[in-house]
């Protein structure tokens, strides 16, 4: 109930910021009450997977950390401990060690709090003023408590390429690339963080620092294994991806991206890369535009897109993922200079009916089934919003809107 009320205040936000002055007052100015919210919403929607013994993920993640100390295979299944098969890196299994030791109840909960407080965290140190902070958390609760119900690390991964660009930001390129690498070792998505490398003051020490961390979180797991056994497990996972990449093309619950929409749309068998190519180009142009990197909105705008594309151009993307892009949609309806408010507004209500709502109970269990899901519908509006974020880098003056003078562009 209190998600649902929330819910109800964030378009009168989206359309006017100063008629939102009820639920603004209603929040503690430091966000004690809002994070409140987001840790108990967590907690609660977790445990009750508990509850109805639904937490198969959060088994096959303990179980990495066991697994590994044990030095038993990683990337094969064992049906008297859970069903599917671990799609994580091997350093994964530091991640998740302090709760893989915890008993279930008290693991799971944990788990699923760390990842919203990570987030939280995350979102509070982008530089907005309060209502925007308020807003994108508003905002993106509904997707958290549908992430944090799948027990993944999707939270976490958002909490990771936002931090990424903040720390590089605040020229703290070491632990910026300590987060890319966290990222990239444990669900290849950190990866992206490097998006941000134009941005750095200094790029050799972020990519010394790059170098440093993949070292180190390769070599980390040895301390309790032995090297052919990390050697052998980074060799499987590596062909498990693959393997996974494959199965994935028209799966029914995986595969919500751009590219399993036009997939499953078209029933077309075809290489991704007449996608991804493409894809790439469009998110790489707005690069070229080197005299707008001292707009903190263009910059921003970048992270966004980053969020966005990172979901949208991969075949690993699940509902849950989506908290991924709903930040990104978030902090572009946010920082976006375009003067299109009412296109703006329509999309961005497109994204949380579609986005945010459509795979629930609260949509009509025939439309989700034989539409949303058949056909990846969910990625549609986060689309959109993707193709408007480009053109909006490719051809709008951020350095005009906030006044940047010409001889400083």
């Amino acid at each position: 109930m209190i998600v649902f009320f929330i819910k109800t205040n964030i378009i009168r936000f989206a359309m006017n910021n100063k008629k939102w002055t009820l639920l603004n007052n209603f929040l503690h100015k430091d966000f004690h009450l809002i994070f409140s919210i987001w840790t108990i919403a967590s907690i609660t929607c977790i445990l009750l997977r508990y509850f109805r013994d639904r937490y198969n993920n959060y088994r096959i993640f303990k179980n990495v950390f066991w697994h590994t100390f044990h030095q038993l295979p990683l990337y094969t299944h064992y049906p008297k401990e859970y069903f599917d098969i671990n799609h994580y890196g091997v350093f994964f299994s530091t991640v998740i060690f302090p709760f893989s030791i915890l008993p279930d109840f008290i693991g799971l909960a944990l788990w699923g709090a760390a990842n919203a407080c990570l987030l939280f965290y995350a979102i509070r140190k982008l530089p907005m003023n309060r209502n925007q902070h308020l807003f994108i958390f508003l905002f993106c609760i509904y997707e958290l408590c549908t992430s944090v119900t799948a027990q993944q690390f999707n939270i976490g991964i958002a909490a990771i390429i936002v931090l990424s660009y903040y720390l590089i930001e605040q020229k703290k390129d070491f632990w910026a690339a300590f987060f890319i690498m966290l990222g990239t070792f444990t669900k290849i998505y950190g990866i992206v963080g490097l998006a941000f490398l134009p941005f750095s003051k200094n790029k050799k020490s972020l990519l010394l620092s790059c170098l440093f961390w993949s070292v180190f979180m390769f070599l980390f797991p040895m301390i309790f294994t032995s090297p052919s056994y990390v050697f052998e497990q980074y060799h499987s996972w590596f062909v498990e991806l693959i393997c996974k990449n494959n199965h994935n093309l028209f799966a029914y619950y995986q595969n919500i991206s751009l590219l399993g929409f036009v997939r499953k749309v078209s029933g077309s068998n075809y290489s991704d890369l007449w996608l991804i190519i493409p894809g790439i180009i469009l998110f790489c142009l707005p690069y070229l535009r080197i005299k707008q990197y001292r707009s903190q909105s263009f910059r921003m705008m970048l992270l966004a897109s980053v969020l966005l594309f990172v979901v949208l151009f991969s075949t690993g993307s699940e509902s849950s993922s989506y908290i991924i892009a709903i930040v990104g949609i978030a902090i572009w309806y946010i920082k976006t200079p375009s003067e299109t408010k009412t296109l703006n507004m329509a999309l961005l209500i497109f994204a949380f009916f579609i986005t945010e709502i459509s795979c629930t109970d609260l949509f009509p269990k025939e439309i989700r089934n034989t539409f949303i899901i058949t056909f990846s519908l969910k990625a549609l509006p986060c689309m959109l919003i993707w193709f408007k974020i480009c053109y909006e880098l490719y051809f709008l003056d951020f350095c005009q809107e906030e006044s940047i003078p010409n001889n400083l562009k």
